[in-house]
């Protein structure tokens, strides 16, 4: 038997950053992402040797160990062994025997989610292979706190919400981990012409997210307040971008777009950078209305909002850089998992 199970990443559409603690916990978060079909995988294997192996296709990383209650955090396969660890310590369950293989669609660092979506899951695989009582609020929040709390990485809450559920949500964050997840009835026209109207490019540029919202968890400090204004805007404008989409008011959509990347760029000085900005200024000239970064910024994939007989024009204008784009569609499914015979 093996188990396999997968996760979609997400695109942040709106208020990304204001999930992020201590910002949620004073001042309460809210976040619009949608799911597209890009994944990360897990495929796990029980064994019978006393053995744990873990293998990152992807990254071409491996981990072989005993079997014990508690796998070392050391650097290698963090997020794997954390999970691990949570389940035998959250379930008071006697070591496990298994091999566990991942690969994802997105390396980390694309701004997609990747990272939490990964542990998210792995974390769907053990619920499926040992039947853990988990719905899609403990599953999310299981992977939360073995990213942010056990292996302790920088980040927001959005990610392992959005691969949980799946498709477009409007999330609220509040102090004590408190989240509300509001599934968004969107018109299938809607979707339809979001979809159509958007470019995925992937800019080439590899960054470490924890670094740049590391520098956003400031801006709660006094004499940080222009930064904390721009992520009052960042989360005021994921309200107007959610009824826009709600409504298919796309001329209301993409120009608060355009004011809520401006406001990103305001909460620390590592969301864009000069190759960041010649491509973004090359794509308005050549046709898009807006875009931004997916993510906390400083590279990975943009997004690009243009009018769909001006897409040739803007991929035919950004062939100079070393990026490239990359064809998704949304999907509304999130994490699931299945058993199959080997």
């Amino acid at each position: 038997m093996i188990i396999r199970s997968k996760a979609p990443l997400r695109l942040g559409l709106a208020g990304g950053g204001s999930d992020v603690s201590p910002y949620c916990d004073i001042y309460g978060g809210c976040v619009l992402n949608a799911t597209i079909d890009l994944y990360a995988y897990c495929n796990l294997i029980p064994l019978c040797n006393n053995k744990i192996e873990i293998y990152a296709i992807d990254r071409n990383e491996k981990c072989i160990a005993e079997s014990g209650e508690c796998l070392p955090i050391n650097g290698c396969l963090d997020l794997h062994k954390g999970v691990y660890n949570r389940i035998i310590k959250d379930f008071n369950l006697k070591p496990l025997s298994f091999a566990l293989y991942t690969y994802a669609d997105a390396p980390a660092g694309s701004g997609l989610g990747s990272s939490s979506t990964m542990v998210v899951a792995i974390v769907q695989a053990f619920v499926e292979w040992l039947n853990l009582p988990l719905g899609e609020y403990d599953i999310a929040q299981l992977a939360y706190n073995v990213e942010r709390i056990d292996i302790g990485m920088s980040g927001g809450k959005q990610d392992q919400y959005a691969a949980t559920f799946g498709g477009f949500n409007f999330i609220e964050f509040y102090d004590c981990n408190r989240v509300i997840v509001n599934p968004l009835k969107i018109k299938e026209k809607n979707v339809n012409e979001l979809e159509t109207s958007m470019l995925l490019y992937n800019s080439g540029i590899s960054r470490t997210s924890a670094v740049i919202i590391e520098d956003q968890k400031n801006i709660v400090n006094i004499n940080q307040e222009q930064r904390l204004m721009a992520m009052h805007q960042i989360k005021q404008n994921s309200f107007i971008i959610k009824e826009a989409l709600l409504k298919g008011d796309f001329q209301k959509l993409f120009s608060t777009m355009q004011y809520s990347w401006k406001a990103k760029k305001g909460t620390s000085d590592m969301v864009s950078n000069a190759n960041l900005e010649s491509i973004y200024e090359s794509a308005i000239e050549s046709g898009a209305y807006c875009g931004k970064i997916s993510g906390a910024g400083g590279g990975g994939f943009m997004m690009l909002f243009v009018d769909p007989l001006k897409k040739l024009n803007v991929i035919n204008a950004l062939n100079k850089f070393n990026g490239h784009f990359v064809n998704f569609h949304f999907v509304s499914c999130g994490a699931t998992s299945w058993k199959a015979n080997n």
